[in-house]
């Protein structure tokens, strides 16, 4: 093997391997329990995964297995580090962080999403964030309050 190709997969590997961090919201990171107990559990797994890459022999191999794990514990503890626990909504008189929402769009589908932090927000899951331009629309409103404009109008149908 050439000192050439060498040099070329150490550099291709440190390419791989510095991996730029995963971009930090400017938002306050507000979270419910369920999402503080998500970015824990998910911290240590990517602690767990790095680890396991710790034992591989080949160090360009380490090198690569380690990059994405060494990003999200970073992420991550920085995430639980400025997390602002929010307790569930003590009232379901108006929409608030926390609350589950039903709500009808004006062409006639009838959603339900639970407005929670960014991190824990899956709306295929049935989840959003509460910086979410939906979420912003129907905070602080109560039942039968329509929100937006046009095809963009919702009527909030049930706070829960």
């Amino acid at each position: 093997m050439s000192v050439a190709f060498t040099k070329e997969e150490s550099a291709e590997t440190a390419a791989e391997t510095m991996l730029p961090d995963r971009p930090i919201s400017p938002h306050p990171n507000l979270v419910t329990a369920t999402g503080l107990q998500a970015l824990q559990t998910q911290l240590q797994q990517a602690r767990e995964a790095y680890e396991a890459a710790q034992a591989v022999d080949d160090v360009n191999e380490k090198r690569r297995q380690s990059a994405v794990p060494l990003r999200d514990a970073r992420y991550l503890t920085e995430r639980l580090r400025t997390a602002q626990l929010v307790p569930d909504p003590a009232s379901n008189d108006v929409v608030a962080f926390g609350s589950t929402v039903t709500f009808s769009r004006a062409d006639g589908r009838v959603q339900t999403y639970r407005i929670v932090g960014e991190d824990e927000a899956d709306p295929k899951a049935g989840s959003i964030s509460f910086v979410s331009p939906v979420a912003k629309s129907l905070m602080g409103k109560a039942v039968g309050d329509v929100v937006g404009a046009g095809a963009q109008e919702v009527e909030l149908v049930e706070i829960a």
